[in-house]
């Protein structure tokens, strides 16, 4: 009977020995399994945080294209902007310098004056005489900053062509072109100067009266 009780004995504690080591097992187990169930967890916050930046780099690269599409559009705009010609004034068919004189013919006979002007029209604001081109011409007169055009009405000067004086102002272009101010009369510009040096002419458009197209020529020549 006392040997039964030792085996009994035996038996449970034997028992408790194996369910600890069962239970220290599966302890162990949970433990070893831990982790790489932490690992697994990382890898998966890991490829989310990497699928993020390829959103944004997508969602930049769209805003990217976008802005490039508008510098593009904006750089064609400009540069049809900048086709357009430009508004050109008129075109200058020949120019040159001389010394200009002034008149003011009306047949009054004042300064030596012997009628009308040749070219048919009554004298006049704007109104130049030529020694040789064809009446009509359209020219530019410009010095000291200030310019006016008229046109070819009259012949003149006569002998201070011969000179270098290839052209005869009207008083008041004269006058505007010496100071910027008007005559003192039709007869007498005023001013202290009876030719001013160095005035700039342009033809602007050839006149279809008598006369020769070309650099002035002296009267009579």
């Amino acid at each position: 009977m006392q040997q039964r009780a030792m085996n009994l004995v035996l038996t449970g504690v034997t028992g408790t020995a194996l369910a600890g080591m069962l239970v220290a097992g599966v302890a162990a187990a949970s433990e070893d399994s831990a982790p790489e169930k932490q690992f697994l967890s990382q890898q998966a916050v890991a490829a989310q945080e990497h699928k993020t930046p390829r959103k944004h780099a997508a969602e930049s690269g769209y805003n990217g294209a976008k802005t490039a599409e508008a510098g593009s559009k904006a750089a064609k705009a400009e540069a049809k902007t900048e086709a357009k010609p430009a508004k050109k004034g008129p075109n200058v068919l020949l120019s040159g310098k001389t010394t200009a004189s002034y008149f003011w013919d009306d047949g009054s006979g004042v300064n030596g004056d012997t009628g009308a002007p040749a070219g048919g029209k009554p004298m006049q604001k704007g109104l130049f005489a030529s020694p040789s081109w064809p009446m009509h011409t359209k020219v530019k007169v410009s010095y000291k900053g200030r310019s006016i055009t008229g046109f070819v009405g009259d012949r003149g000067p006569g002998e201070p062509s011969h000179r270098g004086v290839m052209l005869d102002l009207d008083t008041y272009t004269f006058r505007y072109l010496l100071d910027g101010k008007k005559p003192a009369s039709k007869y007498n510009a005023g001013g202290g100067e009876g030719h001013l040096k160095g005035v700039k002419w342009e033809v602007l458009s050839w006149g279809k009266g008598a006369g020769k197209k070309g650099a002035p020529r002296p009267f009579g020549s």
